[in-house]
C-alpha cells in the first residue's frame, strides 16, 4: 500500500463531499433535521455525505472496514479501518455557522496511519499519512512555538448529554478564562485539532467525545509537532471518549492543569 498516494485520493474525496454540503447548505432548512438524541441531530446531508464517502474508500482500500458516525459498514477487527465522520459540527451546519468539517481516519490494527480534516467553509483540507509531516493545501503546517499556557489560546467544546463531569469542567474553565489568552468553543472537535496542528490554537481540550471526532486530527496534530493523551496522560485518546491535544511545549503543564480539575470525580 502507497500510503501518500492513499492520502491524496482521500483529500480528493474528501474536497469533493465537502462541494456536495457547500451546495446543500445553500437551500438547507430546519425542517429537514433528525433528532438522534439529546441536542444530538443528524440530516439526510449528514448521512448522504457518509454514503459518499464509504462509496470513495471503498474504491481506494476494498479490504478496509469501516467505523462510521452513521453506521454505514463494518468494523474489521485487527486489519485496516477508516473512522468517519461526514460532517463534524452538524449543529453548526443547521444554523448556517461555521465550522463544519469531514474527519477521515485510517487505523491500521491500533494504530492510526493516516487523517484528513477538510473544514468546508474556509475551504482547507489538512492531512498527514505515515511517519510524513502535516499540511494544509499542499503546505506544511506545524503546532505553534508558544512555551506557557499563560500565552496560549485554548479550544474546548461542551458536552451535549453528558453532564457528570460538569462541574470540574466548568472549574477548568474558569481557570483558563484567568491564566490564558482565552478559551474558544467553535463546534467541531475535528475543526479545533486541525486548528492546533497549524498553530492557530495552543491546547484543546474536550470530554465526551467519539472516535470519528477525534482520530484524524488526532494523528495530523502529532505529525505537525504536537502531543495527544487522555485526560490522565495515557494513550486511550481515540476510544477513550476524552482527549488533550497541545504543542509540545505547554503540552506537559497544561495537561498537568486539566487532569488536575477532570479527575475529580
Amino acid at each position: 500500500m502507497n500510503i501518500e498516494s492513499v492520502c491524496t485520493q482521500v483529500v480528493d474525496l474528501a474536497t469533493t463531499t465537502g462541494e456536495f454540503i457547500r451546495q446543500q447548505r445553500k437551500h438547507f432548512s430546519f425542517d429537514k433535521v433528525e433528532t438522534k438524541g439529546l441536542h444530538d441531530f443528524v440530516s439526510y446531508v449528514d448521512k448522504e455525505s457518509e454514503h459518499l464517502i464509504v462509496e470513495g474508500l471503498q474504491k481506494i482500500l476494498p479490504d478496509a472496514g469501516f467505523i462510521a458516525e452513521e453506521g454505514t459498514g463494518q468494523q474489521k477487527h485487527g486489519g485496516l479501518n477508516w473512522i468517519i465522520d461526514p460532517l463534524d459540527g452538524t449543529t453548526n451546519f443547521i444554523h448556517g455557522l461555521p465550522p463544519y468539517a469531514i474527519s477521515i481516519a485510517l487505523m491500521e490494527g491500533d494504530t492510526i496511519i493516516l487523517g484528513v480534516i477538510y473544514e468546508v467553509t474556509l475551504d482547507e483540507c489538512f492531512y498527514a499519512w505515515g511517519n510524513d509531516k502535516a499540511y494544509m493545501n499542499g503546505n506544511e503546517i506545524h503546532v505553534s512555538d508558544i512555551d506557557n499556557v499563560n500565552d496560549s489560546l485554548i479550544a474546548t467544546g461542551f458536552p451535549y448529554y453528558d453532564y457528570n463531569r460538569i462541574e470540574p469542567f466548568m472549574q477548568s474553565m474558569e481557570h483558563f478564562m484567568r491564566h490564558s489568552h482565552g478559551l474558544r468553543r467553535l463546534g467541531s472537535a475535528a475543526t479545533d485539532l486541525a486548528y492546533v496542528a497549524c498553530g492557530r490554537f495552543e491546547a484543546f481540550y474536550e470530554y465526551s467525545l467519539q472516535p470519528w471526532d477525534v482520530a484524524a486530527g488526532a494523528f495530523i496534530v502529532e505529525q505537525a509537532g504536537g502531543r495527544v493523551c487522555d485526560f490522565s496522560g495515557g494513550s486511550n485518546h481515540i476510544f477513550g471518549k476524552e482527549i488533550i491535544a497541545a504543542n509540545s511545549k505547554v503540552f506537559e503543564p497544561f495537561v498537568g492543569i486539566v487532569s488536575g480539575f477532570m479527575s475529580k470525580q
